[in-house]
Parts: structure tokens; sequence; C-alpha cells
């Protein structure tokens, strides 16, 4: 099971990460013609909270089954930035990124006006700052 989440989990990030991009540019093309790109950014913004969490999903799952998830918590892995990154930072960190993209999602979906483009920017911009900000890099590019 794991040999079939894990890469499910790293090839979706893949496609979550660029998802959020083209919600934020989106977002920002909101400027120029609002109701165009309010339209683009509310199925964009969407489909990206769908699949974030269905990220959110996987890795809860991931990381009861994975030797380095909660397996691995110990005072030694606290010790080893690696373990620690993959066992707390890289889960705590992106739960509170999935929070942010499902408030703002939600706040859109309140007001499909010019507002809801300004937090789509707010909550999905710190949302894929955080998600980049602790992705095991070393991990999921090889």
């Amino acid at each position: 099971m794991y040999s079939i989440i894990q890469p499910l989990h790293s090839y979706l990030a893949w496609l979550l990460l660029i998802l959020i991009v083209v919600t934020l540019v989106f977002a920002v093309m909101g400027k120029y013609n609002p109701v165009q790109a309010a339209t683009r950014s509310f199925r964009s913004a969407k489909v990206a909270f769908i699949l974030t969490h269905t990220q959110l999903l996987l890795g809860i799952i991931l990381y009861f089954i994975s030797p380095n998830g909660f397996k691995n918590l110990s005072s030694e892995t606290m010790h080893d930035s690696l373990g620690r990154l993959i066992a707390v930072e890289h889960p705590m960190i992106n739960v509170i990124a999935v929070i942010l993209i499902t408030f703002g999602y939600l706040k859109l979906k309140r007001s499909l006006t010019m507002d809801g483009t300004k937090t789509v920017l707010i909550y999905y911009g710190i949302g894929l700052i955080l998600l980049l900000s602790r992705i095991p890099y070393h991990n999921w590019l090889n």
C-alpha cells in the first residue's frame, strides 16, 4: 500500500502546485477582466480545493503507514533535521496550508467579486508559500 500511495502523493503534489499557481494567475488577471477572470479563478480554485483535500487525505494515510512518519517519532528524530522535516514539520505546516486554502475557497464561494479574487490571492498565496517551504525536496525530486 505504501508503494502505491507515496508516489501518488508525490505526483499529485506537482499537479496541485501548478494548479495553485494557475489559480493565482487567474486572480491577478481579475484586475483587468473581472467577470471572465472571476469565473476562471473560481473554477481553478475549486479544483485546487478538492485536490488539496485529496492530498491531505493521502498524506494522513501515508503518515501512519510510512516508516518515516508516525513510527519515526522519537527524540533522535527531533535532533535530525531531515527526520524532523518529514515526521513533524511537513505534516503540520501543510495542514495549516490546507486550512488557509479552505478558508480562501469558502470566502471566494461566498463572494464572486473582486474582493473574492483578492481573497484568493491572499489565502492561496500564503498557502502556496507554506507548501513550498516544507516540501522534502531531497525525497521528492529523486
